[in-house]
């Protein structure tokens, strides 16, 4: 018997990469999303990202009765209590530190919270998950997690080699997280994780958001209870404090940008081997408004409450506690 009704629950979305507007947030409000890990660079360089974080000050200040940029669990808390939506700035690549690490505390100076090491292909920091050979954590890259470790910035993984991921999971003094991946065994896809990769993950205290993106969830066909079951299965595998959502929202994009995220600034658009387009989302989950969808069915596959609350934001809270405070040496430069 289920106690819990969705609006009790304080919903964290380990990554969204939406256009944001007021209109989006407010599809996050109608689906009692809370907490959010917004992207806000991908190929961006440190200038350009500079740019990205100034548009979120700005949208922030203009819809400020409905958003709060969090940059703490406690803001995430307080939100909930406010009936506003606390958004977290995240990078899924490291291109915004440039080759400096002494960006890494610039950009948590200025409330990023969150950075994924690689996008895709090899970069400064090590190999990703559609590399031919995965090079493995490089020497710049592990210093970049120790930054990331001292200053309280949260290591991401979502699209990185699965070498390179447990080099990192190695590296890194506090919890790592996969912010947005599902099990390889789900489905087989380059940007899914081994069993290898997410044990070692929550061996070390990490976290995993399931994900809502098609080509990781196996198409628009995917139902509602085949999510359910890979969540109850997963749960099974790593255990309850481990598992958590993370949706991958593209709302409110043209065409254009999903050929920008294939491609970058390293390859021309017309060397890609399909046309970029955004894929179907399943009937059942288009968008944030539809969260309460996901409390429901992992309610009917037999998840207990206490269970769905940690799934559903508490996991996420309780790694943004352990790494956003920093190492306690955070006042000595390394």
């Amino acid at each position: 018997m289920h106690t819990l009704t969705h609006s009790d629950l304080l919903v964290v979305d380990g990554l969204q990469i939406n256009n944001w507007d007021r209109k989006v947030l407010e599809e996050l409000r109608a689906g009692g999303v809370t907490g959010v890990n917004a992207t806000c660079a991908v190929w961006d360089g440190p200038a350009d990202t500079l740019g990205a974080v100034a548009q979120w000050y700005q949208l922030a200040a203009d819809n400020d009765d409905i958003v709060t940029l969090a940059e703490t669990s406690e803001d995430i808390r307080n939100a909930k209590r406010d009936n506003r939506i606390a958004v977290l700035l995240g990078f899924q690549n490291s291109s915004p530190f440039g080759d400096d690490y002494r960006m890494v505390e610039i950009f948590h100076r200025l409330g990023v919270r969150v950075a994924q090491l690689t996008y895709n292909i090899q970069n400064l920091a090590g190999g990703a998950c559609y590399d031919e050979h995965d090079s493995g954590l490089t020497a710049f890259g592990r210093i970049m997690i120790a930054e990331m470790n001292r200053v309280g910035m949260l290591v991401d993984l979502s699209h990185v080699g699965n070498r390179t991921c447990l080099d990192a999971i190695d590296a890194s003094r506090t919890p790592v997280a996969i912010t947005h991946s599902n099990p390889t065994w789900f489905v087989d896809s380059p940007r899914n994780k081994p069993d290898e990769v997410i044990d070692a993950l929550a061996a070390r205290g990490g976290v995993i958001g399931c994900c809502l993106y098609p080509n990781v969830l196996g198409g628009e066909a995917t139902s509602s209870a085949d999510f359910a079951v890979m969540v109850a299965r997963l749960v099974d595998q790593i255990g309850p404090d481990h598992v958590a959502i993370g949706s991958d929202c593209t709302r409110n994009w043209s065409e254009d940008y999903v050929a920008w995220l294939r491609n970058g600034r390293w390859r021309p658009p017309s060397q890609n081997p399909v046309e970029p387009e955004w894929p179907m989302w399943p009937n059942w989950f288009s968008g944030p408004s539809d969260f309460p969808v996901l409390t429901e069915c992992l309610q009917k596959v037999g998840l207990d409450d206490a269970t769905i609350a940690k799934i559903l934001g508490e996991n996420w809270l309780r790694i943004f506690d352990d790494v956003f405070p920093g190492l306690p040496e955070s006042q000595e430069r390394r």
